[in-house]
């Protein structure tokens, strides 16, 4: 099977990237799942309802997350009632929404899907990796075929991450940083494993923020507000071709899309 996971959705430009590009993508890749990162999808801080129903319009399937998540207070109600959209699971028990599912594509094919968030750089949350194990021991009973989104700072951590799951998941992709890198692979074990897929939005931008108020915050090291940029968008994605038996990773290939 063929799964799209689509880098942060940074505001209006990365929303015009992805609804113009995903079409596309799904029918020359014969795609049978898209996975999104969205935190940043609403203004570029969090995501609101409306922005949401847009993703699920645009031919996402699942939306992941991230820090950012929690950035508009509307969202506990959506995390709560939306299955389709995932927080990472390692925030403190109690908080609204979940950190993983399982989800079919039209073949009928489960696919898990586990978000998770890093610590180094980061909150002190639980620890992702024993969050990892518990998730992913459950899905397993479901499905072979299980891609986990790990929204971290520190590449280090995330490879850590990626040799850690190596076997038991079919993919291990980092989120957050907005850069895409170009360490794609398969490990050992059949997982296949890439950094950062980067960002879906603006590139004449400072990670998808307007450069001036981006630099004068580095210049003054004064709170300057950011805000999304909107020219030139471009898609960042990774598609990955998965062993629908044995849940192994047989392809793995980076992906940008400019309009």
């Amino acid at each position: 099977m063929k799964l799209l996971f689509i880098g942060d959705i940074v505001g209006r430009a990365g929303r015009k990237a992805l609804s113009e590009n995903l079409d596309r993508l799904v029918d020359r890749h014969l795609v049978d799942l898209v996975v999104a990162n969205g935190e940043n999808a609403a203004a570029g801080y969090g995501l609101t309802a409306s922005v949401l129903a847009e993703l699920f319009a645009a031919g996402v399937d699942v939306v992941t997350s991230g820090n950012h998540i929690w950035d508009k207070r509307e969202i506990n109600p959506i995390l709560e009632r939306e299955d389709r959209l995932l927080r990472p699971a390692n925030y403190p028990p109690g908080l609204p929404g979940r950190g993983s599912g399982v989800f079919e594509t039209a073949a009928g094919i489960k696919v898990g899907v586990v978000n998770l968030e890093g610590r180094v750089f980061m909150k002190n949350l639980d620890c992702p990796f024993r969050s990892a194990d518990a998730l992913i021991a459950e899905l397993r009973r479901a499905t072979p075929l299980i891609l986990v989104d790990f929204h971290a700072e520190a590449t280090s951590e995330k490879q850590a991450m990626g040799f850690y799951l190596d076997s038991r998941v079919s993919a291990v992709i980092g989120t957050h940083t907005h850069v895409q890198t170009a360490d794609e692979r398969i490990l050992a074990g059949g997982t296949g494993y890439l950094t950062d897929v980067g960002m879906t939005g603006s590139q004449d931008a400072i990670i998808g923020n307007q450069k001036e108020p981006a630099l004068e915050r580095f210049l003054t090291q004064q709170p300057v507000r950011l805000e999304a940029a909107k020219k030139d968008p471009q898609l960042c994605g990774v598609l990955l071709t998965l062993n629908e038996t044995t849940g192994r990773c047989e392809g793995i290939e980076r992906l940008q899309e400019g309009l």
